[in-house]
Formats: structure tokens, C-alpha cells, sequence
């Protein structure tokens, strides 16, 4: 069995004359936490969508479990996109979002089985009582919870977030990183999560890839945020106070 969960070899993606992402190269170990940090603007969400099949690269090579992302099942995957681009103004309850993860449509009704599938989904999220609230009457928090029920509703081996822990609190956000550290020690499963959250990057993750439309650096945080890379990223002294976080940080460990 392959090792990787994700193997990238020189990836770049062209659109037209714009280079949105160059020189990408990284292998990630299976059933690690991978935190995908730079700038906006800096390829995150095109790195996602290249990883979902969804772009093709423009040359280089992406394996997902050994296959290129259109030949890898479906089923391995779960994908967990920005909040604000929901529309939740939908007429639908959050039973019914999460059973879209197993049927990629709406349902007209559900089964037995299909609503018993979601509520497990549901359940290991701790949103059990959401079931049957209307998604446009969710905080920021139940909506992350259904959302990532969703993610995982197919028990996939490869969960990639795209920052979602925007709009939620500091509590919200703890309980996120504790859900999903639980289903990765439940399942086996890898997680790749763009972020701007510093506190995530160097408390949660194995792995950091710091990007700003090319590959900056890719290892340890320790290895990663190095703060030659961090300049390189974001091209001035601003992130001053994520230096001095992660220094202090590093310090505690």
C-alpha cells in the first residue's frame, strides 16, 4: 500500500498568461494533519481544487492514493468548502445538507438508511439536535458542525478543509480541531486545511505547506515557518506578530 496520501510532483497551473501556482513538490504521509497557510492570492483554494480534480494542472503530476485525481474514488474524499460561499437562504433542514455528501443532490425524501447514515455523521460532531433546523437558522458554529457531518458522511480518507474555521469563535474553533483529531484517530484519515489561524498551524498540524503562487517551504512547522520563509511569503515585516507567536510558541514545546 502506498504511503501517501497526496503526492505532488512539480505541479504548476496556468490560467492563460497568469501563473497561480508553480513548483509545487511534496509527499504527505498518511493519517497526518497538513496545514496549507500564505497570503490571499497566494494558490490555497487552487491547490484544493487541482487536489479535487476540479483543475487540471497545467504540467507536473498529483496523485490522490496513487491515482490521478479524476481516477481516485469519489468515496475517499471529503471536502469541506469556505462558508461564504453557501447559500443559506435554501429551504432545507441540516439533515438534508448532510445526506447531500452521500448523493451529491438534493433528496426529495430520505431512506431509512440514508437518514440513518447522516445521523451517525451528525452524532459524531456532537449536532445529533440539529437535524431538523432549517440550515438559514444555523450560527456560524452548528452551520461548521453540519458541514464537516457532511465532509464525513462517507467515512472518507481524505478530508481538505478550506478555512473553516472563519465566522466561528475561539470555543467553536477549539471543538472543530478536537472533532477532527477525533475522527483522524477513529479512521486513519489525512486532513488538509488552508488556514490563517497561526494558533492551528503550530498546535495541530504535522505538516505546513506555505505557499504564495509557488512553493515557499514544506516540513514541520518548525522547519517551514522559518521566518527566511515567512518574508519570502509574505514579502514584508507585517506578520511581525505571527513571528513572535511562533517563536513563542516553539519556545513552549
Amino acid at each position: 500500500m502506498n504511503e501517501f496520501a497526496v503526492e505532488v510532483t512539480d505541479l504548476w497551473v496556468k490560467f492563460g498568461d497568469h501563473v497561480a501556482l508553480s513548483e509545487l513538490e511534496l509527499q504527505v504521509p498518511r493519517n497526518s494533519f497538513v496545514a496549507i497557510v500564505g497570503p490571499n492570492g497566494a494558490g490555497k483554494s487552487t491547490f484544493l481544487k487541482v487536489l479535487l480534480g476540479l483543475i487540471p494542472p497545467t504540467s507536473g503530476e498529483v496523485k490522490i492514493f496513487g491515482k490521478s485525481p479524476r481516477q481516485v474514488d469519489p468515496n475517499l474524499i471529503g471536502y469541506v468548502p469556505q462558508f461564504k460561499t453557501m447559500d443559506r437562504s435554501f429551504p432545507a433542514v441540516s439533515i438534508e445538507l448532510v445526506y447531500t455528501g452521500l448523493s451529491r443532490k438534493w433528496p426529495w425524501r430520505l431512506s431509512k438508511d440514508a437518514r440513518s447514515r447522516a445521523c451517525q455523521a451528525l452524532n459524531q460532531v456532537g449536532a445529533s439536535h440539529l437535524a431538523n433546523r432549517p440550515i438559514g437558522k444555523l450560527s456560524g458554529g452548528e452551520l461548521q458542525r453540519v458541514c464537516l457531518a457532511r465532509s464525513i458522511v462517507r467515512q472518507p480518507r481524505l478530508l481538505m478543509l478550506d478555512e473553516p474555521a472563519t465566522g466561528i469563535d475561539a470555543v467553536g474553533e477549539e471543538d472543530m480541531y478536537r472533532m477532527l483529531e477525533a475522527y483522524q484517530n477513529e479512521s486513519g484519515a489525512t486532513v488538509l486545511m488552508i488556514t490563517h489561524d497561526w494558533h492551528a498551524v503550530t498546535h495541530h498540524a504535522d505538516y505546513v505547506l506555505l505557499l504564495n503562487r509557488r512553493q515557499i517551504s514544506f516540513g514541520s512547522p518548525n522547519q517551514a515557518l522559518q521566518e527566511d520563509h515567512l518574508r519570502m511569503a509574505y514579502g514584508h515585516i507585517g506578520h511581525q506578530h505571527a513571528l513572535r507567536f511562533l517563536m513563542n510558541s516553539n519556545g513552549k514545546n
